[in-house]
């Protein structure tokens, strides 16, 4: 379990393997002393199991596995070397829950169409930046205007709705401590719904 508040942002060093199953090896600031085997960490979304760990310079190196749903259902299967990814450690009991329930499992994959900078809040910390994005068909009932989405990791407020179309906005501290200042239009994001939604959904679903 995570909150969508991220961490650290690594970066993609190796990848091995194929469609069926793939090894990635990220870099990242985290201390090694405080990773064990098999523990879970969301990487821009998808919650993955660390299967080995080393120390690199002032941080770590640690690889997780991706296996075939995985690497079909996400961004995954596109990263290469040199890509930055969102990083979070699972959540401990006790952890201050500052975003919003996230599972680290991925519902799928949304497509960035449009990035404005929100006139009007220029400052010395940089202006806000809007963007609108394409939910697939199937979550797009999940989404509602003022609830909480996971996009590539991060716990977001949803600005507004229409139809498969939504909006989030970003200040510039979230912008320069995630992969969020450098996406564009046309890229494409891991999208978790928010856990309550979809539970609600469900039980909607079984009393009809």
């Amino acid at each position: 379990m995570f909150t969508g508040l991220i961490s650290d942002v690594g970066r993609v060093v190796a990848v091995e393997g194929d469609d069926a199953m793939r090894r990635l090896t990220i870099e990242s600031a985290y201390d090694p002393a405080t990773i064990a085997l098999g523990a879970s960490i969301a990487c821009s979304g998808p919650c993955l199991t660390a299967v080995e760990v080393v120390p690199h310079g002032a941080g770590c190196r640690f690889s997780v596995d991706a296996a075939a749903e995985t690497l079909a259902r996400t961004t995954v299967g596109t990263w290469r070397e040199g890509r930055r990814v969102n990083l979070e450690r699972s959540l401990k009991i006790g952890d201050e829950l500052g975003g919003h329930l996230v599972t680290g499992h991925v519902d799928g994959v949304a497509e960035i169409v449009a990035r404005e900078e929100v006139t009007g809040t220029d400052s010395a910390w940089g202006a806000s930046t809007r963007f609108t994005l394409r939910s697939p068909a199937e979550v797009a009932r999940f989404i509602a205007a003022k609830g909480s989405v996971g996009l590539d990791g991060t716990s977001l407020t949803v600005n507004t709705v229409d139809d498969t179309h939504f909006t989030v906005l970003l200040i510039p501290h979230s912008l320069s401590v995630t992969t969020w200042g450098e996406r564009r239009a046309g890229d494409r994001v891991n999208l978790e719904v928010d856990l309550i939604a979809r539970y609600a959904a469900r039980l909607t679903e079984a009393k009809a």
